[in-house]
């Protein structure tokens, strides 16, 4: 088991589980991806107080900012092979930017009673002035 700090920032691929101890701790844990091939993936945990706003706020999709210690634990699988698993006892999380699946659901602007219709056909006609065309 290594213990160093780490920051990163990635995408949320799984979404938190919010579990909880004996002592009725709260523990969030999630899956962040940190780069673009998909190859890297990290384990997020959170307790307590932070655990309780990560699964409130954080979802699937997200961006977010990680900064905790980075544990590195080593294990043999049965077929003899060596297995690292990488996670982060997070210190802090902060969001980024909320998910492209909620952000594509939000309208990019509020209709309104004053909006007015334009046809694109009367403006192009208003802007040619006939004079100066060449031929």
């Amino acid at each position: 088991m290594t213990l160093a700090r780490a920051f990163v920032t990635g995408l949320v691929v799984k979404s938190p589980e919010k579990r909880f101890t004996q002592n009725d701790m709260a523990i969030a844990s999630f899956t962040v991806n940190i780069d673009q091939n998909n190859e890297t993936l990290l384990r997020v945990s959170a307790f307590g107080q932070l655990a309780d706003n990560i699964a409130s706020s954080i979802a699937q999709g997200d961006s977010v900012a990680v900064e905790g210690k980075l544990q590195v634990n080593s294990y043999k699988l049965p077929n003899g092979k060596d297995k690292r698993v990488y996670e982060i006892n997070a210190n802090s999380v902060e969001k980024i930017s909320a998910s492209t699946a909620a952000a594509s659901n939000e309208p990019v602007f509020e209709e309104s009673e004053n909006l007015v219709s334009v046809n694109q056909d009367e403006i192009a006609q208003d802007l040619i002035d006939e004079d100066e065309i060449p031929f």
